[in-house]
């Protein structure tokens, strides 16, 4: 893994950090000397890494629906640390559902979870970042694939790029980037379980250009130089992590 010595000591916030890419991306940061505080609603899974790393930062099981949750964790972490030098916007639910079947119910859901969420951990860390401050959001492949039942989840993640490149405008003179990293498919214990068969690995192989399978640690690099000031001149982009999917 490729070393980074300006984001040693440096305070990075992750969210959903205790399973999947999260996981990872803790892992990494913590490698690299970082101050790393992460979140997640899986207690469990989240202080077993803090046992794992024995890091510098923490862990708290947050409740991302709920504002006044985000609030007191991300301040207090910045009143702790005296300052946030980068976010990463993480956490996601990725529920299923044909149009038909879908509620209000469910789609105000997935939206309070995946993009209300972001925007109000963005609300309540960038006033305590300073210039040099790296944002970084995470969207998905599938806002250029568009596959069936997941219409409400693949609003969420074009918002999210919406969201990213109007945010890196408006948070650009404080010299603050916001990125947008948008994952292929990742296996990751959850997507191993649960949806990738001997099927769909032949699928991802025929669909990449490369026909490695991606794994966490692929996107965790990512994130560590979208962090690093390797990055400095990047900003408002989205980065396709995909090893070259093809979207016919």
């Amino acid at each position: 893994m490729p070393e980074y010595p300006d984001l040693k000591d440096r305070v990075v916030i992750i969210t959903g950090g205790a399973n999947g890419i999260g996981k990872a991306m803790v892992r990494a940061f913590d490698r690299q000397g970082a101050r790393v505080h992460f979140c997640d609603l899986d207690a469990r899974a989240g202080a077993a890494l803090m046992r794992e790393l024995g890091t510098s930062g923490s862990f708290r099981r947050v409740n991302l629906l709920s504002e006044s949750e985000i609030r007191k964790w991300i301040g207090g972490v910045a009143k702790r640390e005296k300052g946030i030098g980068v976010l990463i916007n993480n956490a996601a639910i990725d529920t299923r559902m044909p149009l038909a079947e879908s509620t209000v119910q469910f789609w105000d859901h997935l939206f309070a979870n995946n993009l209300r969420a972001c925007f109000l951990t963005a609300r309540e860390t960038a006033p305590w970042m300073t210039a040099g401050g790296s944002i970084i959001n995470f969207t998905s492949i599938t806002i250029h694939g568009g596959p069936v039942n997941m219409s409400a989840y693949v609003a969420t993640k074009g918002g999210i790029l919406g969201f990213t490149r109007s945010l890196a405008r408006e948070l650009g003179p404080r010299r603050i980037r916001v990125n947008t990293i948008s994952p292929g498919w990742i296996m990751t214990e959850r997507q191993l379980r649960m949806y990738v068969t001997p099927a769909v690995k032949r699928l991802i192989r025929r669909s990449q250009c490369i026909p490695d399978l991606l794994q966490p640690e692929d996107i965790a690099e990512l994130a560590l130089f979208l962090a690093s000031h390797a990055s400095r001149a990047i900003t408002g982009q989205e980065i396709l992590a995909d090893r070259g999917w093809e979207y016919a």
